[in-house]
């Protein structure tokens, strides 16, 4: 018997729900703001679509107000979060706050997107972004088919940065950039990785202090990830035993970021002591914000913490700043 429109196959509650026919019913993320230019910060944003051709894959990029014709910014790669489910650049939720980071960072950032799961299965997302950042790398010599990129793009400063699942899928990234055949033609200088959504099969302490996250944290990869659903394969448990080892990591420089009352928060410091102690040559270092829950910096740029947070990241993607 076929299944009717209203037999649920999951519910994610209040984050999705997933039909027996096959429909996905998205609870949250769905509000949507045009690009276009920012009245509170001067931000100028644009839609560049069809970058992979035979998809919906498309960037969002942003740039702060420009002295000059020739003025040379350090480039963000962004890579939003959502479970790999939910949000694109235009959630008003990401494009208000890469509004924000563009202005006080001084950078231009090309926000990614990507095709969600369930309809779209990992890898598909981690497939989508690396297309995403060859296109960006394709202007690296000033010849791609954007000029904002070819003009004020300084190629000597690149950055990818995620929150949650897009942290996910920035260290996954910086992992396939550090493997020599994998030909990209773009060095990173860092990653950011904001409460990043990694697991595993040995529990940690942070798991007892959000119920509800951890839930769907744990029914969550097998759904996203159904052809490797194992909670210690690499791409959701960089750490595991046995998994590809951290010192090929693709970039120079690694900023972590935990928050206090997220159940992710211990993945996050695992994640740093691993990297710290695998022999990778860069500088890692990690930032906790007591107190907060996961990617609480969304939601209100102006709070105190959530602008401290903000500072780490500019500072991070400044340090070289000529």
């Amino acid at each position: 018997m076929a299944a009717t429109d209203n037999e649920l196959d999951y519910d994610f509650a209040p984050f999705l729900r997933v039909y027996k026919n096959g429909r996905v019913e998205r609870l949250m993320g769905t509000e949507s703001l045009p690009a276009g230019v920012d009245p509170q910060t001067g931000v100028t944003s644009k839609d560049v679509r069809d970058i992979v051709p035979g998809t919906e894959v498309y960037v969002r990029i942003y740039h702060p107000k420009l002295n000059s014709n020739t003025q040379k910014l350090p480039l963000l790669i962004y890579i939003h979060g959502g479970a790999f489910c939910l949000f694109s650049p235009e959630s008003a939720l990401f494009h208000n706050y890469l509004n924000a980071l563009v202005a006080e960072a001084q950078v231009v950032a090309v926000s990614v997107h990507y095709r969600r799961a369930p309809e779209h299965p990992l890898p598909t997302a981690y497939e989508d972004s690396w297309a995403a950042v060859q296109w960006v790398a394709s202007h690296r010599n000033g010849d791609g088919p954007e000029a904002l990129l070819n003009q004020h793009a300084d190629f000597r400063r690149v950055f990818l940065a995620g929150d949650s699942a897009g942290a996910n899928i920035v260290h996954n990234l910086a992992m396939r950039a550090g493997n020599a055949d994998a030909g990209l033609n773009l060095e990173i200088l860092g990653i950011a990785l904001k409460d990043p959504y990694f697991w595993g099969s040995d529990p940690v302490a942070s798991d007892s202090l959000d119920p509800v996250m951890k839930a769907f944290g744990q029914k969550l990869w097998p759904l996203v990830s159904p052809s490797c659903p194992d909670f210690d394969d690499p791409k959701i448990n960089p750490v595991a035993e046995g998994g590809p080892s951290l010192v090929g990591l693709g970039c120079r420089r690694v900023l972590v970021t935990v928050s206090g009352k997220d159940c992710l928060r211990d993945r996050g410091r695992l994640y740093f002591e691993g990297l710290s102690r695998s022999g990778w040559p860069g500088e890692v270092e990690i930032h906790e914000t007591e107190g907060e829950g996961h990617c609480f910096h969304l939601h209100d740029v102006k709070y105190e913490k959530a602008k401290e947070r903000m500072k780490r990241l500019v500072d991070f993607f400044n340090r070289d700043s000529d």
